[in-house]
Order: C-alpha cells, then structure tokens, then sequence
C-alpha cells in the first residue's frame, strides 16, 4: 500500500480554502481516480514543532493506493484537470511525495 501526500506550503502569503478542498477537490479527484483510490483525507496545518512557530504546510492531503502503478495509471489521465482545480483553493504550488505505507 503507498500513500500519496499532497503538502502545501506555508507562508505569509499563503491561503488555502478548506471547504472547497473537502466539499469540491476532493470529490472530484475521487470521481475521477475511480475505485483504484482506496482512501482520501486532509490536515490542516497548526504549528510547527517549536513554540510560536508556524507550521510549514498549510494543509496536507493524502490519498492511499495499492500500488504506485495504481496511482499512476489513475492520476494520468486525469492530471490537467486535477491541477487546474488548484487556484479555485490554494495561491501555493504543492510538493508531492509518495511514501511506503509500513
């Protein structure tokens, strides 16, 4: 099982709509991945791991996989549209990482 994190950056400068994410992008990329996404969620960001300091993502979506071939095959197709929905909710670009589910 993989896990596929989305994580936008922080900053001074950054926003970021949580209803829309939930409510509209999630769904949407949902629909679209079809039944090969096994599980979707997001984390809003708090602090970082020092008192007073900001957390370094705003937000963190996750999408988990049976396998990397699985994420692949499925986000492909779709990519353009899944990314164009991103100023509807976020000014920042998002760094992806895929990661072991151990």
């Amino acid at each position: 099982m993989i896990q596929v994190n989305v994580l936008y950056p922080n900053g001074p400068q950054a926003s970021f709509d949580f209803g829309y994410y939930r409510e509209t992008h999630l769904p949407l990329v949902a629909e679209l991945l079809g039944d090969v996404l096994k599980d979707i969620g997001v984390v809003r960001g708090v602090s970082g791991g020092a008192q007073n300091e900001s957390a370094p993502y705003i937000a963190i979506g996750s999408l988990q996989f049976a396998s990397v071939e699985d994420f692949q095959a499925a986000f492909a197709p779709h990519a353009e549209r899944i990314l164009a929905d991103l100023p509807n909710f976020t000014n920042t670009e998002p760094v992806i990482q895929v990661s072991d589910m151990l």
